[in-house]
Formats: C-alpha cells, structure tokens, sequence
C-alpha cells in the first residue's frame, strides 16, 4: 500500500466514477500549479467482467488485465487493485490524496470540500437531483475509505463553478416555495468551465476580463457564458439534460411533450428517463450512432440532420448567452466534439456570422489554438478542457489549506 508524507514525489489520484466503469488519473509534482499526469486509465465492466487498463503520461499502454471468468470483484477489491498498482508503477511517489468528481453539489457545496461521513450522508440527499451520476460518485469514495480509510479524499463538484451566477439565471418562474427547496437552475460541467477560464487568459491575456461563450461539446453537451472568468449563465438547468442535444439527450423540450407522452402514450417516470437520458438526441434522430465522428461519416440523411440540428441548436445557444451577459468578445470550442470536429466548428461559426464570427478554414482543419479569420470581429478558439488536472488542482489546494490550518 503506498504510504503518506510530504515528499516532493507526492501524488494526486483523480477518480471519475460511472455506473459501470471508474477512470483515474494520477499526478505528480511539487505543487498545485505543478503537477503534471503521470498514469492514466480505466477499470471498465465493473458489476460483469472488470477490466483494468493504464497507459504512461506518453500514451503507452502499461498495464491490461481482466479477471477470469467467474470473478467478479466489487469496487473496493477493485480499487485495492488499483492502489497496490500504483504502490508497485510508481515506487518513488506517494499517494497523498484522492480527488473525486462529483456531479451535484446542490445548493450546499460551493467550492472543494473534505470528504466524510458527514458530507457523504449529505451527498446522499442529493441523489434525486443527479440519479444516474451521484450513486456512482458516493459508491466510489466509501468503497475508497473502506480500502484505505487514511486517505484524505476530496470532493470536487461540477456545479460549483456556477454559483457566481445572478439570480435570474438560476430561477425558474414556478411558485417560490419550490425554488426553496432547490427547484432551481445548477449547471453542470463546471470542472470544465472552470479550466478553461483559467487557461483562456494564458492564451490570450486581453481576454481575462471579457465576455465569454465556451463551448463544451461532447457526448454531453452545454454552454456557458462567463464574464471576466466567472459563470453568468449557462444552458444546462436543474438536471443535465437541459440546452442543447447531446448524444443521447434531446437538451430543452418543451415540458408539455412530457405530459403528452404520459396521458396519451402511458409513459411513468422511468419510461421518461429511459427515454431521455438514452434514447434521445444524435441517437434518437439519426436512429443511427451518439457519436459525432459516425454521424459525419454516414451517407444517411437522417445523420445529416442530427448534425444539422446540433449546429443550429450551438449557434442559438450562443447568440442568447452572448444576449444574457451584454456582449461577445470571444468563443471557445472544448471537450470531444468541440476540440475535435471541424465540420461543427465551421458550421456553428457560419451560423453566426452575423455576429461578426468567421473562422480561418486551414486553422480550422488543423485544429489551432486560434482559428478565426483576420476579418473576425469576434475571436474563436478551440482549448482542449482538462478537468483532471482541475480536480487534482483543488484536490492539493485544500490539503495544503488544512495543513496551514494545523500549523497555525
């Protein structure tokens, strides 16, 4: 098992836990601001036939093992796995925290915090409102304090960057007694946001202080508009299947389909989940593929379409974001789709023009950091997102704040 200490070889995991699979990363370095990734990998399968996978920080794979048929191992066998792995790859580091992220924070948890069975029973409370994703968040850190209870852990959450948000950003226009009670706008990628607003000014300093739309554009999708680096609105709401579609998700539906589907089709709750959390978005109107790269390569019209109403729905998002914070100075793709479609990119851009937004084709297709046109009054950007290297961030922030705390 690897111990704890202070050494400069001190080591972060970073745990993203899912329903049936765990991806982890580890860094290492002397500081915060100075980590670099070191490992990383996935244990996939979990609850049928796990699967343990790690590769070096140059993309080598070095580890690949799977359980005999039979074995079934639960996460705390499968996170031991892991640790004495790490304990045996890195011999010179040592582990001394782990980061997790987690999904919902709700209105409680605003920033980093410890993890205990205090936070984990709160934690809990917050299942109703993420889930298909919290379950798996908690079940990971109590199986990891099961395994290895010495271990600081620390949760990071991915709605906290959006508190700065004003009110009116946050409030549905329903009777006051439920937004009380929570009913209200959350936001999600957070994590995310929150990298890319503290890499935006590195690569262009004028900007620290404008007026953002940064794109993040995966399998989930959203929107966020940030002014001088702070979340002012967003599209994703109290769930994660709000804005734009995504790969399975249909984003904003109008609420009276729902009450169709359930007085005429018959659906319950769960016929509602299943249809929009997996049967909806690319998927649901290609009737084909969730993935961005087979609906460009497809011949059929249908995932045409699908990429056609994602790129109109991008561009609207825009537009009203830029409405909702008083201006555009720039925009930044990220995530799967927004680093790594051109055919989205150009296509979103287009869709904006009137704006002022034009895009260099030949930086475009080789993925620059800056791909507008000269003539673009309004700078684009495509800044790959590393909420990895956020969490582990803050994961080190707060153990170095509570060993001031102890020193003083």
């Amino acid at each position: 098992m690897v111990a704890l200490s202070n050494s400069s070889e001190d080591a972060c995991l970073v745990i993203n836990a899912g329903s049936s699979s765990l991806k982890f990363c580890v860094f290492q370095g002397g500081s915060a601001t100075e980590i670099e990734p070191v490992v990383t990998g996935q244990i996939s399968g979990i609850g049928t036939a796990p699967r343990f996978e790690a590769k070096d920080a140059a993309r080598h794979k070095i580890a690949d093992h799977s359980w005999a048929d039979g074995e079934n191992p639960g996460r705390p066998e499968l996170l031991h796995h892991l640790l004495d792995w790490i304990g045996d790859t890195l011999k010179s580091a040592t582990l001394v925290a782990a980061g997790h992220r987690v999904v919902h924070g709700g209105t409680r948890f605003s920033a980093p915090v410890r993890v205990t069975p205090a936070v984990l029973d709160q934690l809990e409370e917050l299942i109703p409102l993420a889930p298909l994703h919290e379950p798996h968040n908690i079940a990971a850190m109590r199986a990891l304090a099961q395994v290895y209870p010495s271990l600081p852990q620390i949760a990071c959450f991915d709605t906290a960057f959006h508190q700065t948000q004003p009110w009116q950003s946050q409030t549905f226009a329903i009777p006051r007694e439920l937004t009380a009670e929570g009913i209200r706008r959350y936001g999600f990628h957070g994590l995310s946001y929150e990298y890319i607003a503290h890499r935006l000014p590195q690569v262009a300093p004028e900007l620290a202080n404008a007026h953002v739309v940064v794109c993040h554009l995966g399998s989930g999708a959203s929107l966020c508009a940030m002014r001088g680096g702070h979340s002012v609105d967003t599209t994703m709401g109290f769930t994660a299947l709000d804005g734009v579609p995504m790969g399975t998700r249909p984003g904003a539906i109008d609420p009276g389909v729902l009450i169709y589907l359930m007085r005429e089709k018959g659906y319950g709750a769960d016929e509602l989940e299943k249809l929009l959390y997996h049967k909806s978005g690319m998927l649901g109107v290609s009737g084909l593929s969730n993935d961005m790269r087979d609906l460009e390569n497809s011949d059929l019209p249908a995932a045409a379409e699908a990429v056609e109403l994602f790129c109109h729905n991008v561009a609207k998002q825009v537009a009203a974001l830029a409405g909702s914070m008083g201006g555009l100075d720039a925009v930044v793709f990220t995530a799967g789709v927004g680093e790594n479609s051109t055919l989205v990119r150009s296509r979103v851009a287009e869709k904006l023009s009137w704006l002022g937004v034009a895009i260099d084709p030949a930086a475009n297709r080789a993925k620059a950091t800056r791909i507008s046109a000269q003539e673009s009054r309004v700078p684009v950007f495509i800044i790959p997102t590393d909420e990895e290297r956020m969490i582990a961030r803050h994961t080190l922030g707060v153990i170095a704040t509570e060993q001031l705390e102890r020193a003083a």
